[in-house]
């Protein structure tokens, strides 16, 4: 009986088959995952329209509207239906980009956010910015100089930042910067004179101005984001550089840096490439979680600096009872929130390929 003969090329084919396969089921389990956590999200957006002590029949008509009226309003909306049939309806208006209308602004929930998710975003952005610069540093060299003057003031950093309220944070620094000093402009996003000059093709003011040649806009919209971008970052540096210097602590204590050391090699390459090496792909992880949480928890921020964003919006709406651009709100926060998750799941297997 003859054995078959394996060839290189048929390695190479057989091979590349059998990574086509696990390529094509690891793609599956990312889609199945993503259509679960969508739907779990769909339905706790969903049951929390419902349960609510709010009757979206009377926000929309009014306590004073007739029985015919209220009856005629809630068999239009469907509310008539089993709980069911409305979430199937729900998400399938969802899927198509129908988030309702807003009682507050009477335009469709989708277009305010699309207006007023980018000043959201290039705050959240440029703060995410701020803390990897000064965080990720201050929480390396803190390790490095473990329990001597560094190492104690970047834990008191991280002290203040977990615990002192960002909105108390604000006010102080609209108090000081903004009444007393005059370093920066007041709350806002631009002042009403520079409002319209610039086309938007990003969202983002700064960026937009920059493209237009705007200088005037620019400086004007980065001194009216400075502060509470400032602020919102003072918050990513204390919870980064916590991290990061947990991180480091943990490798600069394992032997392969006691080998590299007693090696010889220059105590900045044993840091920086080896043991910072070692921690940049879990801490690519924690940016991308903090940066999640700057955009769904900046309502606070927003509301002390009159920051025209997604929180200010929620916000808006929460109080009047506006349940179609709170529910719309929540869901594109949620969203947004899923797709970092798995993009840094995604990011985490490329660079790290113990992940693989």
């Amino acid at each position: 009986m003859s054995t078959p003969v394996t060839t290189p090329g048929r390695v190479r084919a057989l091979s590349a088959r059998s990574s086509g396969i696990r390529w094509t089921l690891r793609l599956l389990r990312w889609i199945v995952t993503l259509v679960i956590t969508f739907t779990g999200l769909l339905a706790v957006t969903f049951v929390i329209g419902r349960k609510v002590p709010i009757d979206p029949v009377l926000a929309i008509l009014g306590d004073r509207a007739s029985a015919a009226a209220y009856a005629a309003a809630r068999l239009q909306l469907g509310l008539d239906r089993p709980l069911f049939v409305q979430f199937m309806i729900y998400a399938r208006d969802v899927l198509h980009g129908n988030f309702g209308m807003s009682l507050l602004t009477a335009h469709p929930v989708i277009e305010d956010i699309q207006r007023v998710f980018p000043a959201t975003l290039e705050l959240a952005t440029l703060s995410t910015i701020l803390g990897v610069i000064i965080g990720v540093p201050l929480g390396v060299i803190a390790a490095v100089r473990h329990n001597r003057w560094i190492d104690h003031v970047a834990r008191f950093v991280g002290l203040v930042g977990s615990s002192v309220p960002v909105f108390w944070l604000g006010l102080m620094g609209l108090l000081l910067f903004y009444a007393k000093l005059h370093w920066v402009s007041g709350p806002g996003r631009i002042d009403p004179v520079f409002d319209g000059m610039v086309d938007t093709h990003t969202g983002s003011l700064l960026v937009d101005s920059i493209i237009a040649g705007e200088w005037d806009v620019f400086f004007n919209a980065f001194s009216h984001i400075a502060l509470p971008a400032a602020i919102l970052g003072y918050y990513s540096v204390a919870y980064l550089s916590r991290m990061t210097r947990s991180f480091m602590l943990e490798q600069l204590s394992q032997e392969y840096i006691t080998t590299a050391r007693a090696k010889g090699l220059p105590e900045r390459r044993v840091i920086w490439r080896h043991a910072f090496g070692n921690i940049a792909v879990p801490l690519l992880t924690v940016i991308a979680l903090s940066y999640s949480f700057l955009l769904e928890g900046s309502v606070l921020t927003e509301i002390v600096f009159a920051w025209p964003g997604i929180g200010s919006y929620l916000t808006g709406a929460l109080l009047n009872a506006d349940m179609n651009a709170v529910l719309g709100s929540t869901l594109v926060i949620g969203v947004t929130f899923i797709a970092l998750n798995l993009l840094t799941d995604a990011l985490y297997r490329v660079f790290d390929p113990r992940a693989r």
